[in-house]
């Protein structure tokens, strides 16, 4: 759903960019604005209540639990541990943690080589973010150094370094309870989700594409073309949410369970990539052939693109990935023998179109060489097994019912 109120939103600001000003444009626009910013809420909504109550939570429990006067860190700890992608929020609070006790560790050295004053804050912020680099250099450690550092500088109170310290375990912790616990995401549809976008996009190309060929619009294919660079941004996206979901069930304590599904689906998402280029390379060699070409590969590419979408919708369903892998072997039959094309291009676009149809039913479930022997052949009995199933919550109530 989250992923549906973005390309809702992408699409609306497109339009309103491309509107010409009227009379009537700005009452348009503000409504567009309304509308954008209201399904903008709606999507951030459970980040931003769960942000709002780790922070009240972790204010609460260093004010009258550690009877910490003063105790602003343990909530801005708790806000930005968990201010990153689902699967992300245990490594971002450690990471946190450790730019906080490097920059404290550095800030007391300092004051007591050098005390106070405008040099020794300079040469803390230095050293501090220094050696939150050369740990590693992840932002959040160098920030976190750096803001560790100037705190313990500028307060020049040896307590207040260990107060501030003891803050933000405090909003770690409860960072951490949430993240991990309460509101850990299910790996497997965390992996999912990705592929449901990356297929959308894919889908999205493949069938502007079809369209541009059947109009014979070079300016439609070039736009499609170059929608396709999202595309690749999209699949860089989704490896590092697979390497998150991994460790989301490794780390984890409620999904260890879901430890070899997700590696599972983790590594048929990896199928994605090789997809994502078959798409582009058919794209490429259909907007570069000829008139009988496009004629030809038009409709093969629009059933492609009906195929990928149909994965989007519900990439974890067995019977829609049959369906899916069942639409590819159909629409690469009439290119099974690529070598009777006289035409040195549509012998590359009939390649192309089999490539497609051979990755997407890979993606489906079906193994590479029964894949590459069905699309040669143009033939065969397609037999998709079942994909990794999602788990459960254990403070789920669907899982107390059924109990």
């Amino acid at each position: 759903m989250h992923d549906r109120y973005e390309k809702g939103v992408v699409h609306e600001e497109e339009t309103a960019r491309r509107a010409p000003t009227s009379g009537g444009e700005l009452t348009r626009r503000v409504r567009s604005f309304r509308r954008r910013a209201g399904r903008r809420l709606v999507a951030g909504a459970p980040r931003l209540l769960q942000g709002t109550a780790a922070a009240t939570l972790a204010w609460v429990i260093a004010r009258y639990v550690f009877d910490h006067q003063e105790p602003f860190f343990a909530p801005v700890a708790a806000v930005i541990a968990l201010n990153t992608s689902l699967g992300e929020r245990g490594r971002n609070t450690v990471r946190l943690l450790q730019g906080v006790f490097v920059g404290i560790a550095v800030g007391e050295v300092t004051l007591l080589a050098l005390e106070g004053g405008y040099g020794s804050l300079a040469l803390a912020t230095f050293v501090a973010m220094g050696i939150a680099i050369v740990l590693g250099g992840a932002r959040i450690v160098v920030a976190q150094a750096a803001v560790g550092a100037i705190l313990t500088v500028t307060i020049a109170d040896a307590e207040a370094g260990v107060q501030r310290l003891a803050d933000a375990l405090i909003g770690a912790g409860v960072a951490l309870v949430f993240s991990q616990v309460l509101f850990s995401p299910e790996p497997v549809a965390l992996v999912r989700r990705a592929e449901a976008q990356a297929l959308s996009d894919l889908a999205d190309g493949l069938e502007r594409t079809a369209e541009a060929l059947e109009r014979g619009d070079e300016e439609l294919a070039e736009r499609a073309m170059s929608g396709m660079r999202d595309v690749r941004d999209r699949l860089a996206e989704l490896a590092r949410t697979r390497q998150a979901g991994t460790r989301a069930a490794r780390r984890s304590a409620v999904w260890r369970s879901q430890v070899a599904p997700v590696v599972r689906e983790s590594e048929n998402a990896g199928h994605l990539d090789v997809l994502g280029v078959s798409c582009i390379v058919l794209m490429r060699v259909a907007v570069a052939s000829g008139a009988q070409g496009r004629d030809r590969l038009a409709p093969s590419i629009r059933q492609l693109s009906a195929a990928l979408a149909e994965l989007a919708e519900a990439p974890g369903d067995r019977e829609i990935r049959q369906s899916a892998a069942d639409r590819a072997l159909a629409v690469s039959r009439p290119f099974a023998d690529s070598g009777t094309a006289a035409d040195a291009s549509l012998a590359a676009a009939d390649v192309a179109v089999r490539m497609v149809a051979a990755d997407l039913m890979t993606f489906a479930g079906v193994e590479p060489g029964e894949a590459a022997n069905a699309v040669d052949e143009g033939t065969g009995e397609l037999a998709v097994p079942s994909p990794p199933s999602t788990g459960r919550h254990p403070l789920s109530p669907e899982r107390w019912r059924s109990r």
